[in-house]
This record gives C-alpha cells, sequence and structure tokens, in this order.
C-alpha cells in the first residue's frame, strides 16, 4: 500500500517534470528562433539606438561589434518571447486553476509583454539619455569623449532590461495572488524588507551615482505598492467568489 502510494507520487512528479520539460524546451526554441529573426534587423537598430552617441562609438576589436549586435538581436527576441513565457506558465499551472481563474489568469499573457515593453521604454527613453547626457557634460572641457560600441550598449542595458523585468512585478503579483500563494496582507506586512531589497537591488543594477540610483529605485518602489493594490483587487474578488461556492 505504502509502495503503491510512493509510486503514484514518483509518477505525479516525473509527469510534472516532463511536462515543465517540455515548456521550457518551447520557451528556449522560440527565443533562438526570435534571435536568429531579430539579428537580420540587429544593423539597422545598432544605427538607431546609437544616434544618442553622435559618431562618438568606436570598437576595439573585430568581435566587439558582433557582441553588440547579439546584445540588440536578445533583448529584441526576449521582448516578443514574453508572451510565448506567459503562455507556457499559464499551460503549466492550468491543471491547478479553477475555470475562472484560468479565464482570468489567461488575460495577464498580453500585459506580461505589454509591462515588458513599458519597461524596456522608460529605461530607454527617460533614465538612458538623462544619464548619458549628465556624463558627456562632465567631460564637456576635461578630456575627449569616445565611448566603445561595447561599454556603450552596456551601460544603455543595464537601464533598460533590468526595468523590463522589474515592471512584470504587478502581473506575478496578481498571477501568485489568483494561485493562493501570497496575499495583499502578506505583501503589506514585508513592505520595509521589500523596500530594502529593491533599495539594494537598485544599487546594484545602476552605476554608482545617487541620481541613477533615485530615478532607479522610485518606479520600483512605486510598483510594489501598485502590485500591493491590485492584489487587494483580486484577493477580494477571489474570496468573494469562494464564498458564493
Amino acid at each position: 500500500m505504502t509502495t503503491k502510494k510512493l509510486d503514484d507520487k514518483d509518477m505525479n512528479l516525473l509527469a510534472h517534470m516532463e511536462e515543465l520539460r517540455k515548456r521550457i524546451i518551447i520557451v528556449l526554441v522560440s527565443f533562438v528562433i526570435a534571435v536568429v529573426a531579430a539579428f537580420l534587423y540587429a544593423p539597422q537598430m545598432y544605427n538607431l539606438l546609437a544616434k544618442d552617441a553622435e559618431g562618438q562609438l568606436t570598437v576595439l576589436g573585430p568581435t566587439d561589434l558582433l557582441w553588440v549586435y547579439f546584445v540588440i538581436s536578445g533583448v529584441l527576441a526576449l521582448g516578443v518571447t514574453m508572451p510565448v513565457i506567459g503562455l507556457q506558465i499559464w499551460q503549466f499551472t492550468k491543471p491547478a486553476l479553477s475555470s475562472e481563474e484560468r479565464k482570468a489568469t489567461l488575460g495577464y499573457i498580453p500585459a506580461i509583454a505589454l509591462l515588458f515593453a513599458a519597461g524596456i521604454s522608460f529605461g530607454y527613453f527617460v533614465l538612458f539619455p538623462m544619464l548619458f547626457a549628465f556624463m558627456k557634460e562632465m567631460t564637456q572641457g576635461q578630456v575627449i569623449a569616445m565611448f566603445t560600441a561595447e561599454r556603450y550598449f552596456t551601460f544603455m542595458l543595464n537601464l533598460t532590461l533590468p526595468f523590463g523585468l522589474l515592471f512584470e512585478m504587478p502581473v506575478i503579483v496578481l498571477f501568485l495572488t489568483r494561485l493562493g500563494i501570497i496575499n495583499p496582507l502578506r505583501l503589506a506586512k514585508a513592505r520595509k524588507l521589500a523596500y530594502f531589497c529593491l533599495v539594494v537591488l537598485s544599487i546594484s543594477i545602476t552605476p554608482p551615482d545617487l541620481v541613477s540610483d533615485v530615478l532607479v529605485t522610485v518606479p520600483l518602489l512605486i510598483l510594489y505598492e501598485v502590485s500591493i493594490t491590485l492584489s487587494k483587487i483580486a484577493y477580494k474578488k477571489k474570496m468573494r467568489l469562494t464564498a458564493e461556492l
């Protein structure tokens, strides 16, 4: 009897692991295809993204530009793959969801792509120009500013990609609230710890200056508060539906 139960558990675990493996493979294949497709347009994107440097970019080796092309392609591919990632997560967790929860969480998938694009846009159109202009102004009259393509795009990547990922916070919180893993009460109690972690994270992903730290930290704290508010709404709805059943 015990052996049978253990065998059933092992079989269920193997089934879940196989399903998870399948979902990961789908995501990886989609990402690779997207990278290859995006790489075809990497030179055009390079010219567009390098306009703020005003012809000041240089390369130190033959592979530098190739690396930059791959970085650009990777970010574009990640944006394209975001809905696929959301769909695969939904497919993996679907058996544990009720019919109402399946319908509600399926609507989060477009939000994943939109929030990622919003985060990237905030980093690129708001934060990056301000900091880059600030740094160029510091060099005027002191040194001749020449930027390597690798460092220029690494700097841009550090200021944009983290926002694309961190802007997913509200939809992740909504999804976990729907699953019953978290609730707004826990989020509110963890506010001080969350604030501390977000501040540390902000400092670690930004250049070592106060301006960039503040510009990154404040939006993240606002995102956390928005996440708590959305979690409250989802939690109340979940409790109401549970009471009706």
